[in-house]
């Protein structure tokens, strides 16, 4: 610990990310990376991109990146926020509108990253549990709050929302900001950016980093009403104007229009998760309902640790989640190609 911390740095509790190994020969199913790379055409976009104008500012506004995205929601360009993947967004969106008298709500099985934001700006909340059956019951969220938010799916269960519960929260919770993250949505879930010109308390986040597989360029996105876009871009432009390099906004802009590119890796996903959740249960697993790119499991009879670290030695990496202790067996298994999905089964095969 360094003498000149301030109390504050002293007391934070920083997210700690998936294990990003240095080997490459292991089958890495930890981080809910996409197993299908990125659009050729975003590919093309970086190559076409990259001269000599990288000398230059990029457009502190990411022009082209919000009208693809506007385009592809078919909302206003005035409705789209984006940053440093959902990540840097998120932050904005804490500091921006979560800083009330009354308490954040979440689940207390989500992203670990919204209790962080809760410590880093010094933000109280208040985690809503889960119901038995590991899903969000949002009825179960009070109505005296200052913001809630959540994922839809939910991470890291995989668990999704259908689109009346979040409209039905909307409905009633009508004085505090709701967000509805959205990271995994195109696996299977309904998007609540349908909801957004009916509803001026919801702001939608997402990310480029797992369906459309540009999660080494860092692109996040929000789609809320102009009034709530503009607060973040006040923030956005108090903290750093050029959040966006020119390589990322044209990748992301070639990533949304190339939309058969995008379908066809979603389903490839999604046809591969059954797959999984079938061979999973097959050899003595309980698995949850996903609508993600990962599977959230534990074994009837092997604790979630011993088979992290048996499938480790076998070169798979999954990922384990110690607490909270409701879920300490369970393993949440991202779905990869089907060379790496059958390299899970022989190592399950080989330990079970």
């Amino acid at each position: 610990m360094s003498r000149f911390w301030s109390p504050f740095v002293h007391d934070l509790v920083p997210y700690v990310p998936g294990e990003q190994p240095k080997l490459s020969r292991l089958v890495k199913l930890n981080t809910n990376e996409n197993p299908y790379g990125p659009s050729p055409r975003a590919l093309e976009a970086i190559r076409a991109a990259t001269d000599d104008s990288l000398k230059l500012y990029p457009d502190p506004d990411s022009s082209v990146l919000k009208q693809a995205i506007a385009n592809y929601y078919s909302v206003d360009v005035s409705q789209v926020f984006v940053g440093n993947g959902s990540d840097e967004v998120l932050a904005h969106l804490f500091l921006g509108f979560f800083k009330q008298d009354k308490p954040l709500l979440f689940p207390d099985i989500t992203y670990s990253f919204y209790k962080v934001y809760c410590g880093l700006y010094q933000i109280d909340y208040q985690a809503v549990a889960l119901a038995d059956d590991f899903s969000i019951d949002l009825n179960a969220f009070p109505a005296n709050n200052g913001g809630i938010i959540f994922p839809n799916p939910n991470a890291p269960t995989g668990m999704p929302l259908p689109l009346a519960d979040i409209e039905a929260l909307l409905q009633r919770n009508t004085e505090s900001l709701v967000v509805v993250d959205e990271a995994y949505v195109d696996f299977g879930a309904d998007t609540a950016i349908a909801l957004v010109n009916r509803y001026p308390n919801l702001l939608v986040t997402q990310t480029l980093s797992k369906s459309r597989s540009l999660a080494g360029m860092r692109i996040g996105l929000a789609v809320g009403q102009a009034p709530l876009i503009e607060a973040l871009e006040r923030i956005k432009n108090s903290f750093n104007s050029y959040p966006l390099d020119k390589l990322a906004i044209v990748a992301g802009a070639a990533a949304f229009e190339d939309q058969a590119w995008f379908r066809d890796t979603c389903q490839k996903v999604i046809d591969s998760r059954e797959q999984v959740r079938d061979g999973l249960i097959q050899r003595g697993f309980n698995v949850l309902p996903s609508a993600a790119n990962f599977i959230f499991a534990r074994h009837t009879t092997r604790s979630g640790a011993d088979l992290a670290a048996a499938l480790r030695k076998h070169g798979v990496i999954v990922r384990h989640f110690s607490k909270p202790e409701r879920i300490s067996d369970f393993l949440r298994i991202t779905i990869g190609t089907p060379e790496q999905n059958q390299a899970l089964f022989e190592a399950l095969d080989a330990e079970l």
